[in-house]
């Protein structure tokens, strides 16, 4: 593990960070335990979303950025700070989260095409015979849905729309997949945070959030049909199967939703952290690739405390190969 440089003043320098609510749970513990481990070392992270964390890397106010899809073409062309580096930092999966008062026991069961049929506002009561369908046995209640979804540049959007337009042609040829999206329906929440406070507090609601946020607030998860036909919820475990049906992935070929096997949960993606190559500060730069090289293997600890999955051997591999390309201001790599 690299050791943490110490500048002038004899203390590591303050680490900024900000970006995606899909990872912030896992970091305010991992972050946490690392500045306990590090005495000296600060580390300060905005959740405010991935999209707005690209562009605090790109703008370089930040040392970096997390977002739950990696930076593309044009993204990285617009990082004012030259080449940058995509680390993957966590794994998790996306519940979709449901506010209704069912017998007791009882799960909401529902297919991608029929949650993409809600999202479209095709569906828009819970009795509709669709959903009657997938829930033999259960009372659904004649009541509007009320969608929720996210209002900020959100790679939670990215994993959720990427997924449906995988099982939905008429979701990829509506609406698509992106960070950014134009709603067909539904009412608009900032933060996965705030998006799981909304259905908790919304009778008859549906949303979609990292599985963490789930925690505190007690909400049930659909159990969502997969590729193979099985209904499964978000889980450490199922999560795990997913991302093990697709061991390669790179910045540029990433998602890993809908794979096969008969324990994947569908809904399931990496998160990244993005750094810029050729670091400005050398002490900065050490401090930084010390923390994501810890993140990113002995930090995973955390990761499966906190409701998401940690990172498989060959991600963590990945993790470093990409951090060893991240080099001090005179192109020496920080990491050997």
């Amino acid at each position: 593990m690299a050791a943490v440089s110490t500048g002038p003043n004899g203390h590591a320098p303050t680490l900024t960070g900000a970006g995606s609510t899909f990872d912030a749970p896992f970091f305010a513990v991992a972050f946490a335990s690392y500045q306990q481990q590090h005495p000296g070392v600060t580390i300060g992270y905005s959740a405010v979303g991935s999209s707005a964390g690209i562009a605090a890397i790109s703008a370089q106010q930040v040392d970096f950025g997390a977002s739950d899809v990696p930076m593309n073409a044009s993204e990285l062309a617009a990082a004012k700070g030259g080449l940058v580096t995509q680390v993957p930092v966590d794994l998790g999966g996306e519940g979709i989260a449901y506010n209704l008062s069912l017998q007791a026991g009882a799960r909401l069961h529902l297919t991608g095409p029929v949650l993409a049929a809600i999202y479209l506002g095709q569906i828009t009561r819970w009795n509709d015979p669709a959903l009657v369908a997938l829930n033999p046995g259960l009372t659904l209640p004649p009541a509007a849905i009320t969608v929720v979804h996210r209002s900020d540049g959100s790679g939670t959007t990215y994993i959720f729309s990427n997924y449906l337009s995988s099982v939905s042609p008429a979701w990829a040829a509506k609406v698509g997949t992106g960070k950014t999206l134009n709603w067909p329906v539904g009412e608009g929440a900032e933060g996965n945070g705030s998006v799981a406070a909304t259905v908790y507090r919304t009778p008859f609601s549906i949303g979609y959030i990292e599985q963490a946020y789930s925690l505190g607030l007690v909400l049930p998860f659909a159990a969502v049909r997969n590729q193979v036909g099985n209904y499964v919820t978000p889980s450490a475990q199922t999560v795990a199967a997913d991302a093990a049906q697709k061991p390669g992935i790179t910045a540029t070929d990433f998602s890993i939703v809908n794979q096969p096997g008969a324990a994947s949960y569908p809904i399931s993606g990496y998160s990244w952290a993005l750094v810029y190559t050729r670091q400005q500060n050398q002490a900065r730069g050490q401090a930084l690739v010390a923390m994501l090289d810890w993140l990113t293997h002995g930090g995973q600890a955390y990761a499966a405390a906190n409701g998401y999955v940690p990172l498989p051997a060959q991600i963590q591999q990945l993790a470093l190969t990409m951090l060893q390309q991240i080099t001090s201001p005179n192109g020496t790599p920080f990491l050997g």
